[in-house]
């Protein structure tokens, strides 16, 4: 994947997240990662060698907050900002055409992975099929049968199964970072594929 960040944005851009108002080391990931709509989020590796060399130059000030290094914009840093406005534009620009990038990699994956997924749940539609004519399971009272009565609370207490698990999964994401809109879509297209295959195999 092709850099984020052309060379000298992500420090031009950083100036301008700071330009609201004092933020740490943290919260300056957090923003970026929010500004690509969760589809990138830069290491603190990447953010605090480049918040070092703005304060190194003057255009970055720090102050301590606690355990917490709190980083502000410099009158210096402001006005290096204020000069280079259609750089930032363009910054602004080109991050709008990686989240579009971005997101459509990620689309391009779901959909070879929902094709994985149909060929999968296909054959083991095709295996169920066969294994119900091979146990003589094709008639409608034979579905009333004990076995096929057992046989349906299986299958109920996997959906239910499934269905707790990823409630489970969700909420322990929402505790740590907020569900991005992608990964909102991501949710409901697998769901979507997985009812259709599943409402085939049934009526296979």
């Amino acid at each position: 994947m092709p850099p984020v960040f052309a060379h000298g944005a992500l420090r031009l851009y950083l100036l301008a997240l700071l330009e609201s108002g004092p933020k740490h080391g943290y919260e300056l990931i957090k923003a970026l990662g929010e500004r690509f709509g969760g589809t990138y989020s830069p290491s603190a590796g990447t953010i605090y060698p480049r918040l070092g060399k703005l304060e190194e130059e003057g255009l970055v000030a720090t102050s301590s907050d606690g355990r917490r290094t709190n980083y502000s914009i410099t009158p210096a840093g402001l006005a290096e900002l204020n000069s280079r406005r259609q750089e930032l534009a363009d910054v602004e620009d080109n991050i709008s055409a990686s989240v579009r990038r971005l997101a459509d990699n990620l689309r391009d994956d779901i959909r070879s992975n929902m094709r994985g997924l149909r060929a999968d749940l296909a054959a083991t539609a095709e295996a169920a099929r066969a294994n119900a004519k091979s146990a003589e399971f094709q008639s409608w009272a034979g579905s009333y049968s004990p076995e096929g009565h057992r046989i349906l609370k299986e299958a109920e207490m996997m959906v239910q199964s499934f269905r707790d698990d990823i409630r489970v999964e969700l909420r322990q994401h929402a505790g740590s970072k907020a569900l991005t809109p992608i990964a909102l879509e991501t949710v409901r297209t697998v769901l979507d594929q997985a009812r259709i295959s599943i409402r085939n195999s049934l009526r296979g």
